[in-house]
């Protein structure tokens, strides 16, 4: 199957934007990493309406890639793409991804996509994103989603050797 517009999902620090990076390379397409279209320099975030016209633009072109929950406007990419990957790994997994990109990165915005400020409210919605977003994003997939090619990655390992099969295969 011909990967042309992929939604890449899961909680923060599952390895979204590493898998969006690897992929875009792979499959030769744009990668938009939503915190970037999210906040600005300053962390402040774009109105709702905006963020969700700046998404109906990106997913309106023929090839993307794009990596971040987002909720609130899931439907909008999950409606235009092709295939649909989780990045479903175990909530400790995704907290020490959370911290081991801050210790790798630091804090702050980076070109490569690595938007890292970790605070209580981050730590709280990875800790419960199992819990409560987990369910809300797999309800979206099925009803915005159905049909199309869904991927579930439950660990890095399992998304490196995804990465590869694409290469190679």
């Amino acid at each position: 199957m011909r990967m042309n517009r992929v939604a890449i999902v899961g909680s923060g620090g599952s390895g979204k934007s590493h898998l969006a990076r690897e992929l875009g390379r792979i499959l030769d397409a744009p990668v938009t990493h939503l915190d970037a279209v999210y906040f600005d320099d300053e962390w402040n975030p774009l109105p709702q309406d905006k963020f969700e016209a700046a998404q109906r633009e990106l997913v309106a072109q023929p090839r993307w890639v794009i990596d971040g929950n987002y909720n609130s406007t899931l439907q909008v990419r999950l409606a235009a793409c092709d295939t649909v990957v989780m990045m479903d790994v175990p909530t400790w997994m995704a907290l020490w991804g959370i911290v081991s990109r801050q210790v790798r990165h630091g804090a702050g915005q980076h070109a490569s996509g690595v938007y890292n400020r970790i605070t209580w409210d981050v730590v709280r919605y990875v800790a419960t994103y199992r819990r409560r977003m987990r369910p809300r994003v797999l309800a979206k997939i099925r009803e915005y989603a159905a049909g199309k090619h869904v991927v579930f990655l439950t660990s890095r390992r399992q998304a490196r050797r995804w990465l590869a099969q694409l290469q190679h295969g």
